[in-house]
């Protein structure tokens, strides 16, 4: 079964642990999601079946957009509840004051991600490396901030939205508001509230093609060499300059990529539509 759709993680629930839940109510094993959520956080998590996860690469899932909550005054190793160690009473701050903060960060920001964080070293994952109490040395990442607004503040609570580039750690974002407030903070909440073109919207089935970022080639030859994945030439293609593109038959779709007039097959034979899964409202 290929199925295309977005789920609401819930908290404490790694992104990876919630798959299984996801195949025993869809009855499937394979499944696979993109935009790793931290156990601590809630929200949109774009999850795929069958052949779709291939396509991944190739959605449009840019720019993200978060609700959080700031905590001032609490700290935490990982900056967020899940290891907070002290918490120290502060004196309310002026609501001018964190609005200038959080207006600073806007453009683009260069910044370290959380040492409990998926990142590589040597192999291993930061938040591994961090749990075991070893040295944790990461480098420095640029993201865009494209917009961020306090939504209300009710101390010691700083409620704020983001929306920003892919690969952006809004846990650094509240540890770096917190640096410009200068107290304490760790975030104490974090909802997704979507992924580029994707919204939580009840785990509906989505078609795929409607939410491909690659733009589309017209096909004129036969069929029936996409389907069989044959060598197909430029002279058959609409659309000649080099670039990744997606190609359709009746039942299936083909993301190809032309180069120097060369054309290879980057996904082929893919269903066009996701079948329904008529238990797919029934929770387990």
């Amino acid at each position: 079964m290929n199925r295309l759709f977005v789920v609401n993680k819930p908290i404490f629930r790694s992104s990876n642990g919630y798959m299984g839940y996801v195949k025993r109510k869809y009855n499937t094993k394979k499944v696979g999601f993109s935009g790793t959520l931290d156990p601590f956080a809630t929200g949109c998590l774009i999850v795929a079946t069958g052949q779709y996860p291939k396509l991944f690469q190739y959605l449009k899932k840019t720019p993200k957009s978060y609700a959080a909550t700031l905590w001032l005054g609490a700290n935490s190793k990982s900056l967020d509840i899940e290891n907070v160690d002290s918490v120290k009473i502060i004196e309310p701050l002026k609501k001018e004051r964190i609005e200038e903060a959080l207006n600073s960060l806007k453009g683009e920001l260069t910044y370290y991600p959380p040492k409990f964080s998926a990142k590589k070293i040597n192999g291993r994952r930061a938040y591994d490396l961090a749990r075991a109490g070893e040295e944790v040395k990461l480098k420095q990442i640029t993201s865009s901030i494209h917009e961020i607004k306090l939504i209300n503040y009710n101390h010691p609570f700083v409620h704020f939205e983001a929306t920003v580039s892919e690969g952006t750690y809004i846990r650094s974002l509240g540890a770096i508001i917190s640096d410009k407030l200068n107290v304490n903070g760790t975030l104490s909440s974090l909802a997704r509230l979507n992924e580029g073109a994707f919204f939580y919207d009840d785990e509906k089935a989505l078609d795929p093609l409607k939410f491909l970022k690659i733009p589309q080639n017209i096909y004129t030859g036969d069929p029936e060499f996409l389907e069989l994945g044959k060598k197909i030439y430029l002279e058959y293609l609409e659309t000649k300059e080099d670039g990744t593109y997606w190609v359709e038959t009746e039942d299936f779709f083909s993301v190809i990529e032309i180069l120097e007039g060369e054309i290879t097959y980057k996904l082929n034979r893919v269903h066009k539509l996701a079948k329904a899964n008529p238990t797919s409202n029934k929770h387990l």
